[in-house]
């Protein structure tokens, strides 16, 4: 592991070190106690540090292994889930062997949250939780880089100029993820660089060749390199999305000037509001271990693609959207009778499709006017997707 230095993240040897240094790091213990009690943060800000410390020390200063730790964490995930959604649901997990790593690729919606809830429904059935690839964008902030590097996160390095720089972060990182998978270690990773903000899930054909890169000179072919990966795609339908808003300014703004600049700080709020926001329904499915993978990169990102979009578990939320945007093709049926064309989360009654409609012009009502058909698009575009894929 010593080569993947600069990327991996934490050994069971440098977990109790990590862990004291976070208790004695004040930023650290703001973060926590805003998360924990808002008000008090406000108006008694070093009270509240002492009882987080005390509190954190008391729950993880014994903790020396990585897998004590994400036992540790699954109550205060747990806690998390039960109070930002209706409920969480799964698919696929029969199809899985729980001694066999995996690498999970998977639609990207949430910052954290997405692999958090993979992480989460993996555990609480009996599998080992997942290394999970990460941004270097997001690991500017020291505490949360060393809170990351803790939760089994790895780098993946961005906004790289030179080619050669380029290649060597590749490569360096196609051999972590074959060494992690080689060494019975599961993987998760967003098809993309990024969030998908408009609802259109495409894997990037790129991500596919890196993991590659490393293994060209072992003789495998390409199919054959990619079938030892055992690649399942992952789909994942939020009922709702707290970044909703944000997303479909960002996107209007790309529209109207061609560029978006983040503010400062920003990409930390989005993960607080993705982490607190309330999520509805929310269905993760796991797709079948790719064992046939086809000879090309873009083939295999197409068959991804094929498997994500037709297992999307819709809510109602979706549906109306996709009637109200009224700019599909089949946008004029109901959402009843699109709802037998496409998987859905669920069942629902007239009365159920009604509330959803009403939740989807309160929020559209709450945006600016131009950016009403991008927050319209984010939820109806995975119903567009999922009706090609399921007729194709």
């Amino acid at each position: 592991m010593q080569d993947f230095d600069a990327i991996r993240p934490y050994s069971d040897e440098e977990t109790a070190p990590a862990i004291r240094r976070l208790l004695d790091d004040q930023e650290f213990l703001d973060m926590v106690g805003r998360f924990k009690s808002p008000t008090l943060a406000r108006w008694a800000p070093a009270v509240l540090r002492g009882f987080t410390r005390r509190w954190l020390a008391r729950h993880f200063g014994g903790i020396t292994r990585v897998d004590d730790l994400q036992a540790h964490l699954s109550r205060y995930v747990g806690e998390l889930v039960e109070h930002t959604t209706t409920r969480v649901t799964h698919s696929g997990l029969e199809r899985l062997d729980k001694h066999s790593p995996y690498l999970f690729i998977s639609n990207h919606r949430d910052i954290v949250f997405d692999p958090m809830v993979v992480n989460y429904l993996l555990f609480q059935n009996g599998f080992h939780t997942t290394r999970i690839a990460i941004g270097d964008n997001l690991l500017q902030n020291r505490v949360f880089a060393e809170m990351m590097r803790l939760n089994k996160s790895f780098v993946v390095r961005r906004n790289l100029t030179s080619p050669r720089e380029m290649r060597d972060a590749y490569m360096t990182l196609s051999s972590f993820i074959n060494h992690s998978i080689d060494t019975n270690h599961s993987i998760w990773i967003a098809q993309r660089e990024g969030r998908a903000k408009d609802g259109l899930d495409h894997t990037d054909p790129a991500l596919i060749k890196m993991f590659y890169m490393s293994q060209k000179k072992s003789g495998l072919g390409f199919g054959e390199a990619m079938n030892r990966l055992h690649i399942v795609p992952v789909s994942i339908a939020y009922e709702y999305d707290p970044c909703d808003a944000d997303k479909a300014r960002e996107l209007e703004i790309r529209a109207r000037t061609g560029s978006y600049t983040k503010a400062e700080g920003e990409d930390s709020e989005q993960i607080v509001k993705g982490l607190r926001g309330f999520k509805g329904h929310v269905h993760v499915h796991f797709g079948t271990p790719i064992h046939d993978a086809p000879d090309s990169p873009k083939e295999l990102a197409a068959r991804i693609d094929r498997e994500m979009h037709a297992n999307y578990h819709l809510h109602a939320s979706n549906l109306v959207a996709y009637q109200m945007r009224g700019v599909h093709p089949d946008a004029h049926a109901t959402p009843e009778s699109v709802s037998d064309a496409v998987v859905t989360a669920e069942t629902w009654s007239p009365a159920d499709l009604a509330a959803a409609e009403a939740e989807m012009e309160r929020r559209l009502a709450a945006c600016e006017p131009a950016i009403r058909p991008y927050l319209l698009d984010m939820y109806a575009n995975p119903v567009a997707t999922s009706l090609a894929a399921t007729a194709g």
